[in-house]
């Protein structure tokens, strides 16, 4: 009897905001198809999170991220298809280049959306990313 060794995935996703927009692209793919969600993937071995996601972003949308902040972290359970990811986010302080869909095979679409206008399907990572861009505003009103 062979035993299986599963372990948890380490993603990244970042955020681009703009005008109060937020750049979301449509999956594809397991898990989440059909959902829309920040750029972002896996992280591969000796890659650091901060590689990882300016890569993904670039790869995935043709934005290049300046100045990054950490935002936190996003712990994904998806029982159905046996997965488990550990996501680290961060949020674009600016960034450069013109929006592409540059993976159609992965994603089904690419736009900006208005923060108090977004599609009802969003991914658990953006989900999780908004929450914590929620959190930080707060915050920061309560210094002032």
């Amino acid at each position: 009897m062979r035993l299986t060794v599963q372990n948890p995935g380490v993603g990244c996703g970042l955020v681009f905001l703009k005008d109060a927009h937020i750049l979301l692209l449509q999956r594809k793919k397991s898990p989440e198809s059909g959902a829309w969600g920040i750029p972002g993937g896996k992280v591969d071995f000796l890659e650091t999170a901060e590689e990882a996601v300016r890569r993904e972003a670039l790869e995935e949308t043709g934005l290049s991220a300046g100045t990054m902040s950490l935002l936190g972290i996003s712990e994904q359970l998806f029982h159905d298809e046996q997965q488990h990811w550990l996501g680290i986010l961060f949020l674009a302080e600016d960034f450069d280049g013109e929006m592409q869909l540059l993976e159609p095979e992965k994603h089904g679409g690419i736009d900006w959306f208005p923060l108090d206008k977004l599609p009802g399907f969003l991914t658990l990572p953006t989900k999780h990313a908004l929450e914590l861009i929620r959190q930080r505003s707060l915050e920061q009103a309560s210094l002032v």
